[in-house]
Formats: C-alpha cells, sequence, structure tokens
C-alpha cells in the first residue's frame, strides 16, 4: 500500500511530462512539473522522508521514476542553459517546487503555481560559477562529555539509517555502552530524545545565525550571510536535518510544539532578511520562498549524499539565492 502511495505522485509527473512536446520550452516542462506537485501537496512529501520504509525492489522502482522526470528536465535545462550541472539545476529545481510539499502557508492555487515556477526557472538558469562563496563560521559540534550527550550522538545516526521507527530504546542503550534499562535515568524513550537533539542543534543554527549577521548592515549581504550559514549548517548537521524533517511530524504534541516553534522562529529571520531585498513580497509569498530554497539545499545534499566540500557548499548557497530571487 505504501508502494502504491509513493507511486501516485511520481506517475501524475511522468504522464504531465509525457504530453509536453519535445523540444517545449523549459517553462512548460516545470509548468507540468509544477501543477503535478501542487495538486498533491498534501501526501507529496512522501516519498522524500518515507523512502526507506519500502522494500528494496520498490525504492529501486521509484528510483527509475524519479530518474526519468530529473532527466527529462535537465533534457530542457541543457538546451536553453548549457552549461555544466545541468543535472543538479534541474534536481535544485525541482526541490524548490517540491518544497511546497513540506508546509501549509496558504496561498492561492494559480499564484503558487507561478511563483514555484518562476522560482525554479531562476534555479535552472543560474551559474554558480560567476557566485561569489561568503565565508561563514559554525560553532564547534558538541562535546559528548555527559552519559545523556553520549547518547545524543549515538541515537541520530541511528535514526537516520534506519528510520525512527526501528530503532529500539535497546539499541541506543546498547551503543553507548548501557543497559536498555539504565536509559531511562536520562531520557523517558526515543521520543525525548529525538526532541532534545533536534532543540539542541536548533540552538546551534540559532547561534550560528546571530554570530554571521552580527555586524552586517546591506540587505543583500545579510541575505548572502544567512544563506550560507544555513547551507554550511545543513552539510554539517545532516544526518540530524534529515531525521528532524522526517521524523518531527510525529512525535507528540508536547514535544513538537517547541521544535516548531523555533523553526517559526528562524523562517521568521528569513521573511525578514528577503523582504528588505525583495519589498514587493508579502509574508506568505516570502516563507513559500524562503521553504522553496530549503528545498533546493535538501534535493542538492541528498543527490551529492552530503559529500561536503567548499564548492558545493558554494553551489547551493548560489542556487538558494536564485530560488530566493535576491
Amino acid at each position: 500500500m505504501f508502494a502504491e502511495c509513493a507511486d501516485v505522485m511520481v506517475d501524475g509527473l511522468l504522464a504531465a511530462l509525457d504530453e509536453v512536446p519535445d523540444g517545449a520550452p523549459l517553462a512548460d516542462v516545470l509548468a507540468a512539473a509544477t501543477r503535478v506537485t501542487v495538486a498533491h501537496r498534501a501526501s507529496g512529501g512522501l516519498y522524500r522522508w518515507e523512502s526507506r520504509y519500502l522494500d528494496r525492489a520498490d525504492r529501486r522502482v521509484l528510483r527509475g521514476k524519479f530518474a526519468r522526470v530529473v532527466e527529462r528536465v535537465a533534457e530542457a535545462v541543457r538546451r536553453e542553459h548549457p552549461r555544466p550541472g545541468e543535472h543538479l539545476r534541474a534536481v535544485a529545481a525541482l526541490g524548490a517546487i517540491g518544497s511546497i510539499t513540506m508546509h501549509h502557508t496558504s496561498i492561492a492555487q494559480r499564484r503558487l503555481e507561478d511563483e514555484l515556477q518562476s522560482c525554479a526557472l531562476r534555479v535552472a538558469a543560474a551559474d554558480p560559477e560567476a557566485s561569489t562563496a561568503h565565508a561563514v563560521e559554525l560553532p564547534a559540534q558538541p562535546v559528548a562529555r555527559t552519559r545523556r550527550s553520549e547518547i545524543l550522538a549515538a541515537a541520530v545516526p541511528l535514526f537516520e539509517r534506519d528510520g525512527f521507527a526501528a530503532v529500539t530504546n535497546g539499541r541506543i542503550a546498547e551503543a553507548v555502552g548501557l543497559v536498555p534499562s539504565a536509559l531511562y535515568r536520562y531520557f523517558t524513550g526515543k521520543a525525548d530524545i529525538l526532541a532534545a537533539a533536534c532543540l539542541q542543534a536548533a540552538a546551534l543554527l540559532t547561534q550560528a545565525v546571530d554570530h554571521n549577521l552580527r555586524g552586517v548592515t546591506d540587505p543583500r549581504d545579510a541575505l548572502a550571510a544567512l544563506t550560507a550559514t544555513y547551507v554550511a549548517y545543513s552539510f554539517e548537521y545532516n544526518a540530524l536535518t534529515t531525521v528532524a524533517n522526517a521524523e518531527i511530524v510525529g512525535l507528540p504534541d508536547n514535544l513538537r510544539r517547541p521544535l516548531v516553534a523555533a523553526q517559526r522562529d528562524h523562517i521568521a529571520v528569513w521573511e525578514q532578511h528577503l523582504r528588505a531585498v525583495r519589498p514587493d513580497l508579502d509574508s506568505r509569498l516570502a516563507r513559500v520562498l524562503v521553504h522553496a530554497g530549503f528545498g533546493v539545499v535538501v534535493e542538492f545534499g541528498r543527490r551529492l549524499r552530503w559529500e561536503d566540500s567548499p564548492a558545493h557548499r558554494s553551489t547551493v548557497s548560489a542556487l538558494v539565492l536564485s530560488a530566493l530571487g535576491g
């Protein structure tokens, strides 16, 4: 049943793209992808975060279908913007469109489709090599000096690799040399472990943003610094951000509430700086574009298996700024 549900959106994408004539403008290709994605907004994020729960054969089939979607977009990108990296720009453009499945900002459907298509077009047309890298600093990774911090450090890679539902308290305890019952001295269960790890990461991101924006007065420089900080953070903490994006929705309300509040506070910072650069944007559209930028980071990073390098950080930062129109 899960495999059938995951098929719905990608089959819709393939059908819509098959209706677009060969050699059609990139705008027409992205418009078709946008229309289907918006129509499946409520369920379209299913495959992105839950694919590891599929059987291997079903994952292989779905990967093949998504590869066909990417290739169709990449072919149009290659034709209109012939420079290296067309597949990565196609993936990033689709990530901007697919971001709409990951939040609930309300906006009129026609306007939403138009803005997402325009955003994806900017990403596909971007020339990352023409951008200038923005140097930022991140707080040091926390050192596990207490048993509680050791548990957090051991649990997140297990959640990321096997999925939150499949990891038992016993496996977490074993990873830090405890008997399962001893885990409850520090946490009431694995949901509390996940929530604590996410709150710790949110605090690190806030600290990094505050540090890298300090003394920056030009709106465009501030947006570039914010983008570079978020990209660096995403690569540095990719296991935790992957887990958080996939699993927070399943946490109990009392644990999820402070995490959602922290996310909203972070997005409010983006909204403020983006609207300083683009006063034409209203609050809701600014949030849509911020999430589109996040979608670029997610899909670019996943495509490269989060292989970290200054070049990758610089490229994805340029693509995010293109998504924002900043």
